[in-house]
């Protein structure tokens, strides 16, 4: 019974007993939506709705990729919902980079209303094809160490 025990026990009297209901302190972020905005009346509606926000630091818009991106104390699903009060068709940002992506150019990934240098952002299990047997068998044939031994001919 050291003055750990001692120190809990004191808390526990003073009704600190680590069952206290504190208000959990969000973590700063940055969240990215895809907005449609067609006027400089729709941005402005935007950028209204999500600076009002408790949290909220900045409010940044990019008409051109439709993009809004909010940083402050805030969770990404009021964000959305906030977004979308606006009447205005919101999404979470579907995007990444091209170049994060294995295979940017399959059909899953491609997107022509993609911003250009952006894919579509999928998990990788469904954007990569299994390699199956006979693909083994194909690359097999051929041998990187010596181009002229093509078991073809």
């Amino acid at each position: 019974m050291g003055v750990g025990y001692t120190l809990d026990y004191l808390s526990g009297l003073l009704g600190g007993n680590g069952h206290t209901k504190s208000k959990k302190r969000r973590q700063m972020q940055t969240v990215e939506l895809k907005v449609r905005m067609d006027c400089e009346g729709c941005e402005l509606k935007v950028k209204n709705a999500l600076s009002s926000m408790r949290g909220v630091k900045s409010v940044e818009i990019n008409r051109k990729e439709q993009k809004v991106t909010v940083s402050g104390y805030v969770e990404a699903n009021k964000v959305l919902k906030r977004a979308q009060s606006t009447g205005n068709k919101s999404e979470i940002w579907p995007y990444v980079p091209y170049n994060l992506v294995m295979n940017p150019y399959t059909a899953q990934v491609y997107d022509k209303k993609a911003p250009p240098g952006y894919v579509r952002k999928i998990d990788n299990t469904t954007a990569t094809a299994t390699m199956n047997y006979q693909d083994d068998h194909y690359i097999a044939m051929f041998s990187d160490d010596n181009p002229n031994s093509c078991s073809i001919m």
